[in-house]
C-alpha cells in the first residue's frame, strides 16, 4: 500500500512565475495595510503631549482609544461580509480613503477650542475605526485566493511583518514627524515645524494616500485575474473564482460554525493584551520609569516591541504549517499559556515592596508579551480565519473573528485606563493574566476536540 501523501505534498508545485507575481501582489497589499497601521498607532506615540495639551485623564484618553476599537469591532463584523461581496481590492481602497479623511479631521478638530472637544474626538475616532475595518477582511479575502491552506501560517507571519512595518514607521518616523520638517509639492513648500503632535494625524494619511495608489495599480483579487490558477483544498463550493456566494448564505454558514466563535473568543483575549501593550507602553515608561522619548529605554522598546511581534508572527506561522501541519490551536495554547505566566511574573516582580523591579525587566516583560500576543494575532485572525472561510467566505470569517479582537481592545482602552486611574499601574500587569488563561482554555478545547482530525480552523 502506498503511503498517504502529507498535507505539504497534497498539491503539485506552483506554476512558473506564480510566486513572483504573488510576491508583487502581497508586497503592495502589505504596504497598504502597513500604512493603515501608521494611522492606527499614531495616537499612542504622542499620548503624553496630547494628554497634556488637552488636559485628558487616563480614562478620557482611553475613551478615545476605545472609540476606534469599538468602531473597528462593529465594522469588522459588517465589512467582512461586504468584502466577500465587493472583493478585497475595493474593500481595502474604501477603508484607506476613509481613514485618510478621518485622521486629517482628527488633527484639525483638535485645534478648535470647544467645550465638547472630547466628544468630537471620540466620535471621529469611532468612525475612523469603522473605516479601517474594511482593511483586514479585504486583505484576508485576497490572500485566501493566493495562498493554499498549507501556506497560510507562513502567510500569517508575513502579515505580522507588514503590520509591524506600520508600527516601526510610527516609532521611528514619529519623532521626525513631530519635530517637523519641510517638503515641496509641485510649486508649494510645506513646513510642518509648527504642527507638533498633530502632525501624526496629517503626515501618515498623506503616506497612506500614496500607498493606496500603488496598491490599486499592482494588486489583483485572485490569481485568475493575472492568468494563473492554483488548486485549493477548501473550495467546497467550487473553484470558479468569478462566482460569489449569496451573502445571506455566507452569513449563515460562518455564524453557524462553532469554531469561528471559539477562535473569536480567543481573539478577544489577544485584543485586550495587544492594546494594553501598544496603546499604553509610552505612558507606562513616562510615568513609572520617568523614561521619555529621549531615554535609552524608549529607544530599545520602540525597536523591540515591533521586532518581537514580527518574530512571534513568523515563528508561530511556520511552526503551525510544518510541525502541526496546518493546525493552529496547539501553537495558540502554548502562546496563551506563556502570556499568562509572563503577566503573573511581571505582577510579582513589580508588586509594591518586592524590590525586584527594574526598567530593564519592564522592557523584557513587555517584549515577551508582545511576542506572544502578536503571534496569536497572526495565526488566529488570519490563518485560522482563511482556513474556516476558504476563498469564498474568508472575508466574513475574518471579520467575525477580528471583530472580537477589538471588543477586547475596548477593554484595553477605557476600562484599563479607568482601572489604572483607580488602582495605579499594578492593574496594568494584573489585567493581562485572566486573558492569557481564558485564551489557553478556549484553544485547548479546540485542540482536544479536533485531535486526530483534519478540521478547518483547528
Amino acid at each position: 500500500m502506498s503511503e498517504k501523501p502529507s498535507h505539504e505534498q497534497a498539491f503539485p508545485p506552483h506554476p512558473p512565475g506564480f510566486r513572483l507575481r504573488r510576491g508583487r501582489n502581497w508586497f503592495f497589499l502589505g504596504l497598504l495595510y502597513g500604512g493603515y497601521y501608521l494611522c492606527r498607532y499614531n495616537m499612542s506615540i504622542v499620548a503624553p503631549e496630547m494628554r497634556d495639551e488637552l488636559g485628558l485623564s487616563k480614562a478620557e484618553y482611553g475613551k478615545i482609544d476605545s472609540a476606534r476599537s469599538g468602531g473597528y469591532a462593529v465594522g469588522q463584523f459588517i465589512n467582512g461580509l461586504f468584502a466577500d461581496g465587493l472583493g478585497g481590492r475595493l474593500s481595502m481602497a474604501i477603508g484607506a480613503l476613509g481613514t485618510i479623511c478621518l485622521n486629517l479631521a482628527f488633527g484639525l478638530v483638535s485645534t478648535v477650542d470647544i467645550a465638547w472637544i472630547l466628544t468630537a474626538l471620540v466620535l471621529i475616532r469611532l468612525v475612523d475605526g469603522y473605516a479601517q475595518a474594511f482593511g483586514a477582511p479585504g486583505m484576508v479575502k485576497i490572500n485566501a485566493s493566493w495562498f493554499q491552506r498549507r501556506e497560510r501560517g507562513r502567510f500569517a507571519g508575513i502579515f505580522g511583518l507588514m503590520i509591524q512595518l506600520g508600527l516601526f514607521g510610527v516609532n521611528y518616523l514619529g519623532p521626525i514627524i513631530v519635530a517637523g520638517f519641510s517638503f515641496s509639492v509641485v510649486v508649494f513648500t510645506v513646513d510642518t515645524t509648527g504642527w507638533g503632535w498633530r502632525s501624526m494625524f496629517y503626515i501618515p494619511p498623506m503616506i497612506l494616500a500614496v500607498l493606496l495608489v500603488l496598491m490599486w495599480v499592482n494588486v489583483k483579487n485572485n490569481p485568475e485575474e493575472t492568468g494563473y490558477s492554483i488548486p485549493h483544498d477548501d473550495d467546497e463550493f467550487g473553484d470558479k473564482h468569478e462566482e460569489r456566494l449569496p451573502l445571506g448564505f455566507v452569513f449563515r454558514k460562518i455564524v453557524s460554525n462553532s469554531l469561528a466563535w471559539i477562535n473569536a473568543g480567543a481573539y478577544f483575549c489577544t485584543g485586550f493584551v495587544r492594546t494594553a501593550i501598544f496603546s499604553w507602553w509610552v505612558l507606562y515608561l513616562d510615568e513609572v520609569w520617568d523614561a521619555g522619548k529621549d531615554s535609552s529605554l524608549y529607544d530599545w522598546l520602540k525597536f523591540l516591541l515591533p521586532a518581537s511581534a514580527v518574530a512571534g508572527s513568523m515563528l508561530s506561522g511556520l511552526v503551525s504549517d510544518t510541525l502541526f501541519r496546518g493546525k493552529r490551536s496547539p501553537v495558540a495554547v502554548i502562546l496563551y499559556g506563556a502570556q499568562a505566566l509572563v503577566a503573573v511574573a511581571a505582577l510579582v516582580v513589580f508588586s509594591e515592596g518586592s524590590g525586584m523591579g527594574t526598567p530593564l525587566l519592564a522592557a523584557a516583560f513587555l517584549t515577551m508579551l508582545s511576542f506572544a500576543c502578536n503571534a496569536t494575532h497572526s495565526i488566529i485572525g488570519t490563518a485560522a480565519a482563511m482556513d474556516i472561510g476558504g476563498r469564498k467566505m474568508a472575508g466574513f470569517a475574518a471579520g467575525v473573528i477580528d471583530s472580537f479582537q477589538y471588543f477586547g481592545a475596548i477593554f484595553g482602552g477605557f476600562a484599563l485606563g479607568w482601572a489604572m486611574d483607580k488602582y495605579g499601574w499594578s492593574a496594568y500587569w494584573a489585567s493581562m493574566i485572566p486573558f492569557g488563561v481564558l485564551g489557553t482554555v478556549l484553544m485547548g478545547y479546540v485542540m482536544v476536540t479536533t485531535r486526530g482530525r483534519d478540521v478547518k480552523g483547528a
